[in-house]
């Protein structure tokens, strides 16, 4: 696995090697919030509010996403809201100062399987204190390397399982 940023504050890139397919992989990445996890990586109630969704998680709680683009099996992003929308459609100026984008690129591997990137943008824009901002770049820098690897592992397990 591997990660970068940008130099800035504002964008995470990070990607790891999963040996499975892309289709399986897109069942993953594909669902709203399934990062949203503590050890693992688990079911959520899912709530659709107009175009948002609400994912819910029993032990961190709501959370609101827009799903931004889905391109089967390649390419998924999120609107990932840090501050509750003010109304279920989007509010093209309000959303980008409580939200960042999340995106996952599936890219199959020469040698089988493929590879998963994830990145974060949109730190910088938001509306909250720098010291915020940078608490939340740091934390989202270290949870999407945790992220990626319960990806990983869980479609390792469900296809060890036959799943």
């Amino acid at each position: 696995m591997n990660g970068t940023t940008t130099g800035s504050l504002d964008r995470i890139e990070q990607q790891i090697d999963i040996d499975a397919s892309a289709e399986r992989v897109w069942e993953l990445v594909s669902t709203a919030g399934w990062w949203i996890n503590d050890d693992r990586i688990v079911e959520h109630r899912i709530e659709e509010q107009g175009s948002r969704v609400v994912v819910h998680d029993e032990k961190h709680g709501a959370f609101t996403l827009a799903i931004e683009s889905l391109d089967a099996p390649r390419y998924a992003a999120f609107r990932w809201f840090n501050a509750t929308p003010t109304a279920a459609e989007p509010d093209a100026e309000r959303d980008p100062r409580v939200s960042t984008i999340v995106e996952f690129w599936i890219e199959e591997r020469a040698d089988g399987g493929v590879v998963l990137r994830v990145a974060e943008s949109g730190f910088e824009g938001l509306d909250r204190s720098s010291e915020e901002r940078r608490r939340m770049f740091d934390e989202n820098t270290e949870g999407w390397a945790i992220e990626l690897g319960f990806a990983r592992d869980h479609i390792a397990n469900e296809l060890a399982a036959g799943r």
